[in-house]
């Protein structure tokens, strides 16, 4: 399940928070008055920042992302770490409609803690709070823990440091009434600790829990960033995810035509961006990336790499991870002119502009074979939703530059969330067409996308395929 909920602190605790503050200020001032000590020949250091203060909401459990990568458009098994989150994209409290994605300026106030994908990457820490007695299922436009309370108990206390790598956009009270709501992985509850030890049995005293939690630098952190292009990519369309970050990352910028251009974000996958080659239709890339702080990654350092051979037409697999050469960097000045030797595949007659469609020579007909299937399967369920997965295969013998799948739901059955596909809402009836990095299929290849409905009907029957060239 995915889905965010406004807090619901009991009254005496805000009533304990307020005196604390209240404490805390008059301290500092009393402070401020004394004398300041002299100084001696073994100071200790200055006193770090104050950490950043926690906040509580509602937090659920989720399977594991979806296929073939998480809201952050990197696919989970090459994640940096096994414990991770989503947060919501949305911030409508008794408004469940879905709105598009990434949240377009003009409605900037609806925007939740996933903030266009601007906090992929980061780690929270997470600490466990108090369990609901009650009904705690999230329905839309009703309380949190209805009939009941929130009880402390043995596993108010445990922390774990996750990794923030997708998105919870579900028309439900949790991601959209509760801007703190976190949705951890499930796997991840056996691996929260106390007091150094670790916990036993949290997933089986859940019952949708409070947590508390607060952003983290990423821990213990060693190394440089990792780069890898992404199922689709392409000397013309170079969409690469950026991971191992230090501190998150808000941009990639890429140098091309002699100067730096900001990268697109693909969709709101904050990891991912669409690069150009250093020269046109060439294979050789160079990018630096800005932090979650908007500073330069290690000081602006430049990272130069080259579309890999096994991408040679477009890269097949989910992700294929680059070896690279950095420079520049912790207070140098990052190059500024393109690399005295030229791409290692340059083509032999290089186009002035890049052509609209990726393909190098797109047919300029649809092939007489070409065609595509699309296969649903139903993932999960819970009372009043279910999740599925669809397949989508070229059929054809020549490759395909896109598809469109065409459904038909049940009565009272409505898409609530959709991920690796986007629904044309300009199409008759539902229809769900590929994203930017997954409509380019090679012969007999696939690709994967998932959604969450609403509704009891799960016979979606037979979906109707479309290929175009």
């Amino acid at each position: 399940m995915r889905a965010p909920a406004q807090p619901r602190r009991r009254p005496p605790r805000r009533l304990l928070l307020a005196l604390a503050t209240a404490f805390a200020a008059a301290l500092a001032y009393v402070l401020t008055m004394l004398p300041a000590p002299a100084a001696t020949p073994q100071s200790l250091p200055a006193a770090p920042a104050a950490a950043q203060a926690d906040v509580t909401g509602n937090a659920t459990h989720f399977d594991g992302l979806g296929q073939p990568y998480g809201g952050c458009g990197m696919p989970q098994a090459d994640l940096d770490s096994p414990d991770f989150v989503a947060l919501n994209v949305f911030d409508t409290p008794g408004d469940y409609t879905m709105y598009p994605r990434p949240v377009p300026a003009s409605q900037s106030s609806i925007i939740g803690a996933w903030d266009n994908g601007h906090n992929c990457g980061r780690y929270v820490q997470v600490t466990i709070g108090d369990y609901c007695t009650g009904t705690n299922d999230g329905a839309p436009g009703q309380p949190f823990c209805r009939g009941g309370s929130w009880t402390q108990d043995s596993y108010d206390g445990a922390t774990l440091t996750m990794l923030v790598a997708d998105s919870c956009a579900d028309a439900n009270a949790w991601c959209r009434d509760d801007p703190n709501h976190l949705d951890l992985d499930t796997a991840s509850l056996g691996h929260f600790t106390q007091n150094g030890a670790p916990v036993t049995g949290l997933a089986d005293h859940w019952n949708n829990r409070h947590v508390s939690w607060h952003y983290v630098p990423a821990p213990g952190y060693t190394g440089d960033i990792k780069i890898g292009f992404l199922q689709g990519a392409q000397r013309y369309w170079g969409a690469v995810s950026v991971s191992h970050l230090p501190n998150g990352i808000h941009g990639v910028e890429f140098y091309a035509a002699g100067a730096w251009h900001d990268a697109q974000m693909n969709s709101d996958m904050g990891q991912s961006f669409i690069l150009d080659p250093i020269t046109t239709g060439g294979t050789d890339f160079r990018i630096r990336v800005r932090d979650v702080t908007d500073a330069y990654v290690f000081g602006g350092r430049t990272y130069d790499f080259s579309l890999p051979a096994s991408c040679s037409g477009t890269c097949a697999a989910a992700y294929t991870g680059v070896t690279y050469t950095a420079s520049g960097g912790d207070g140098t000045t990052p190059p500024t002119t393109p690399p005295t030797t030229p791409p290692t595949t340059p083509p032999t007659t290089p186009p002035t502009t890049p052509p609209t469609t990726p393909p190098t020579t797109p047919p300029t007909t649809p092939p007489a074979s070409g065609g595509c299937s699309a296969a649903v399967h139903i993932t999960s369920s819970w009372s009043g939703g279910f999740q599925a997965d669809v397949t989508v295969q070229n059929t054809g013998t020549r490759q395909i530059g896109g598809w469109a799948v065409r459904l038909t739901l049940p009565s009272g059955v409505q898409v609530s969330n959709i991920w690796n596909a986007a629904v044309d809402t300009s199409a008759p009836a539902t229809t769900v067409r590929n994203v930017s990095y997954n409509g380019t299929l090679a012969p007999s290849a696939s690709t994967s996308w998932g959604m969450t409905l609403s509704g009891s009907g799960q016979d979606l029957g037979t979906p109707v395929c479309t290929a175009s060239g």
